[in-house]
């Protein structure tokens, strides 16, 4: 079974920047195309992004197209999002995953971004 652990989260003023990144466990990373996703308080998870095995091809949600960019590091079973010109709605818990997440994967406890206005 893989385990996820993101980190990078934090508060930060509208317009501001973080990285957040998620390691996985297990040698099969890079037969997965991983994504990220976020929870706001009151909503349900919603999908971010997301990247290819080899990261040659992304795609984002429209909310936040333009503004974040997701990465992988298969080598180091990480993958990354940055995120520019935060602003008070994209306030939420961060995850990664698996794009669809298998059910043997489960969830990471997230990362926590609370962007003040």
């Amino acid at each position: 079974q893989v385990q996820l652990v993101e980190s990078g989260g934090g508060l930060v003023q509208a317009g501001g920047s973080l990285r957040l990144s998620c390691a996985a466990s297990g040698r099969t990373f890079s037969s997965y195309v991983m994504g990220w996703f976020r929870q706001a308080p009151g909503k349900q998870r919603e999908f971010v992004a997301r990247i290819s095995y080899s990261g040659a091809s992304t795609y984002y949600a429209d909310s936040v197209k333009g503004r974040f960019t997701i990465s992988r590091d298969n080598a180091k079973n990480t993958v990354y999002l940055q995120m520019n010109s935060l602003k008070p709605e994209d306030t939420a818990v961060y995850y990664c995953n698996a794009d669809p997440p298998p059910k043997t994967w489960g969830w990471g406890q997230g990362t926590q971004v609370t962007v003040s206005s």
